[in-house]
């Protein structure tokens, strides 16, 4: 999978994903992740890519023109990959929305700065905005680098273990259940019998409940829709 990336902060993008598990898939050539300068497809001398809003109203837009040049610069002739914009008006991110995404062979991010960029950028792009809450942040990089961790670990071979993201919080609509390691007793608190008792069947029964209990507890709506989508299967 390719990802280029869109933004003004090009060396902040790169110090993250430079490290860990996206650092060594990338090292591996199990993805490819290129950080691209919007500031190098400007035409003002002074390098801006801001300018005032039309109509008035607080702060800058980021232009249309130096966005759409650096999307171009990265599409192969004839090819229209397609652009994610990081906003917070944008359809909230999901693990779904991960798979459905890590099935891409190229995608492109634009990260936002400023009040947000020029609505001919997404028009001409046809740019699908996505969120990762509903809040506002002072620039679209750490929502880009969320993303891209969240698809970049599901592609194949980028986990040691390709089937370890099967019982992750979220994966099948429940949250993940408690996990213990040593020592078996720490601060009076012991890990639970059935974890030790080598007994697969037992334990896995175990973590099923414990999974729909947490769910229950911290999340009801998403065990609400989970016990809903059970109803609707019979």
């Amino acid at each position: 999978m390719r990802i280029d990336i869109l933004t003004l902060f090009p060396e902040m993008m790169e110090a993250v994903l430079s490290e860990s598990i996206i650092g060594r898939a990338r090292k591996s050539g199990k993805v490819t992740i290129n950080c691209v300068n919007i500031r190098d497809f400007t035409r003002d001398k002074h390098r801006r890519v801001d300018d005032y809003p039309y109509g008035g109203g607080r702060g800058m837009l980021m232009q249309a023109e130096p966005i759409y040049e650096a999307y171009k610069s990265v599409c192969a002739e004839g090819e229209t990959p397609p652009l994610i914009y990081m906003s917070p008006q944008g359809q909230t991110l999901t693990q779904d929305m991960a798979h459905e995404l890590s099935g891409l062979s190229h995608m492109v991010v634009l990260c936002g700065h400023y009040e947000g960029v020029d609505e001919r950028a997404l028009m001409i792009t046809h740019a699908r905005e996505i969120s990762i809450g509903d809040y506002v942040l002072t620039g679209g990089e750490l929502p880009a680098l969320v993303l891209c961790d969240a698809v970049c670990r599901l592609l194949p071979g980028v986990l040691k273990d390709d089937e370890s993201f099967l019982k992750e919080s979220h994966q099948g609509g429940l949250l993940e259940y408690p996990q213990y390691t040593r020592p078996e007793e720490y601060m009076g608190m012991r890990v639970p019998d059935v974890l030790l008792s080598g007994h697969h069947e037992n334990v896995e029964k175990w973590r099923r409940e414990q999974s729909l209990e947490r769910t229950r507890d911290k999340r009801p709506d998403l065990y609400e829709k989970y016990m809903g989508d059970r109803k609707d299967a019979k």
